[in-house]
């Protein structure tokens, strides 16, 4: 067995890892949105965002398996690491640096292993984003450029955690978080050619909650609703608090028609939540839903922008019909 040798710059690297304060805390929806899609869009048991540390790999996420580490001396993240692209292994128990490493030997069993190196907004490279299974795979071009893009939003995560792109408030992206996630949505979409659609909600009547009930009964408004939100959609979508009382979501691989059937369960999980927890306040929102058009969007701006002109549309309509 080889263990992997240690980045030329390994004090650096674990300096910026300690400004992280990543290391060893819990779990958290925002990554593991990440590796349950990963999981998913490669058809792997195991997917997981490994931190490696001075002696050890920890899994800030991990799905399909039950290790929260592995010793760093018998890790392929490890490996990984020491380089700039992804690092892939078709077969472990035929390669002579891994096949008798007590990982490919024994549980997990690991065969086939791809794993993208994971940046700090420094550079210094923190871990992987990686996928394994106990079977042989060949990974094509594009699965390669899609591990890249799936490792970039989490880089952008492990950003929020010395950027300011996550909400105080409800815990979503806020703006600048979102953005960053969406496009990296959309280039992963549009290369694999899978619709993409945006939903914007801006909420009806906030200010007469605030004026009302008091701001603590807004800001319980938007939690109730941003947990809903969490609730009702998929692993795969991208969700943000971009403004007061406005949120969007950006559905990957799902078409205008199906992502208005999705708003419409949501909008059903919120009018029976809001009674369970016997709210105050009514919550009601106005909503626009557009789809993704290359020659009409050329970023997530201009998608936003659509959908936000649709939503207003809608809340204007609602009040002539009031």
């Amino acid at each position: 067995m080889q263990s992997p040798d240690f980045p030329n710059n390994e004090e650096q690297r674990l300096r910026t890892l300690s400004t992280l304060n990543v290391l060893d805390t819990l779990p958290e929806e925002r990554f593991d949105r990440i590796t349950r899609l990963a999981k998913k869009m490669f058809n792997v048991p195991i997917a997981l965002v490994s931190i490696i540390d001075h002696n050890r790999q920890w899994f800030k996420s991990r799905q399909g398996l039950d290790a929260t580490e592995t010793s760093r001396d018998i890790s392929f993240c490890g490996h990984a690491i020491l380089g700039e692209g992804t690092f892939y292994i078709p077969d472990a128990s035929v390669d002579s640096r891994f096949s008798d490493n007590p990982l490919v030997t024994g549980p997990p069993d690991i065969r086939f292993y791809a794993g993208h190196p994971l940046r700090a907004p420094n550079g210094d490279i923190m871990g992987t984003l990686c996928i394994i299974d106990s079977v042989p795979k060949i990974m094509q071009e594009d699965d390669f450029l899609a591990l890249v893009d799936l490792a970039a939003m989490v880089e952008q995560e492990l950003g929020a955690l010395q950027l300011a792109t996550i909400d105080d408030l409800t815990a979503l992206s806020n703006r600048r978080g979102f953005n960053r996630m969406a496009e990296h949505s959309m280039n992963l979409c549009y290369r694999q050619k899978l619709p993409i659609t945006l939903a914007y909600f801006d909420l009806n009547k906030f200010k007469s909650i605030n004026d009302e009930y008091g701001h603590a009964e807004g800001d319980r408004a938007l939690t109730v609703f941003s947990s809903q939100m969490e609730k009702s959609f998929r692993d795969s979508d991208v969700l943000g608090r971009i403004g007061g009382d406005e949120f969007v979501v950006l559905f990957t691989n799902a078409d205008k028609a199906l992502a208005s059937r999705i708003v419409s369960r949501f909008s059903d999980n919120l009018r029976m939540a809001s009674a369970e927890l016997k709210c105050i306040f009514s919550l009601e929102f106005s909503c626009g839903i557009v789809e993704f058009d290359r020659d009409k969007h050329n970023n997530i701006d201009a998608l936003l922008a659509a959908a936000d002109s649709e939503m207003y549309q809608h809340k204007r309509s609602e009040k002539n019909v009031a």
